[in-house]
């Protein structure tokens, strides 16, 4: 029997092949909320031409190279969200754990409070959305593999380069498709 795999927040989608929406081509989302209401998520390795610098100068320090807003998703690219990984004390304003030590960050909070306590940052215009039900028959269609995350992949290089990685750090057949061609014609 094939069981759907659980999704949680703090695990990651990888976009397969058999997804054709170009919004997700080769991207890997971290999920930030999963549940009866739907699923929120961001797509990590999506830089945009946005310095961080000219929007958000406080928080510019903090984030993890390129300091660049990423684009989330395809839903109200105008709203900012942003996670940070560290391993803050208890009850530090700006912050809500995810999953141990990534966090949702307030980016209104004081960023040499909130920030000081964290390592890396990286802020996402943007964000994916999928309605009660939509991403469980999407995940049936084979069009993403949920797999666990690691916490530097929030703050790791972006591009193409995480899709592979992450895919190629699974195994078997989901490492096999790391090398997987843009165009399969060409092989």
């Amino acid at each position: 029997m094939n069981r759907m795999p659980r999704v949680r927040s703090g695990d990651l989608l990888v976009a397969m092949p058999a997804l054709t929406d170009p919004n997700f081509d080769r991207t890997v989302v971290y999920v930030v909320d999963h549940g009866g209401h739907g699923t929120l998520g961001v797509v990590l390795n999506r830089p945009s031409d946005t310095d961080l610098l000219e929007v958000l100068p406080g928080w510019w320090s903090l984030a993890a190279a390129p300091r660049t807003f990423h684009v989330g998703g395809p839903c109200e690219r105008d709203t900012a969200l942003c996670l940070g990984v560290g391993n803050p004390p208890p009850d530090v304003p700006g912050l809500r754990p995810l999953a141990q030590p990534v966090h949702l960050v307030d980016l209104d909070a004081d960023p040499a409070v909130t920030g000081a306590v964290l390592d890396r940052l990286r802020v996402f215009a943007g964000y994916s959305g999928w309605g009660p039900g939509q991403l469980t028959a999407e995940i049936a269609e084979h069009a993403w593999a949920v797999v666990p995350s690691q916490p530097a992949d929030v703050v790791s290089e972006t591009g193409v380069g995480l899709w592979q990685a992450v895919l190629r750090r699974q195994g078997g057949s989901l490492a096999m498709l790391s090398a997987y061609t843009e165009d399969p014609s060409l092989n």
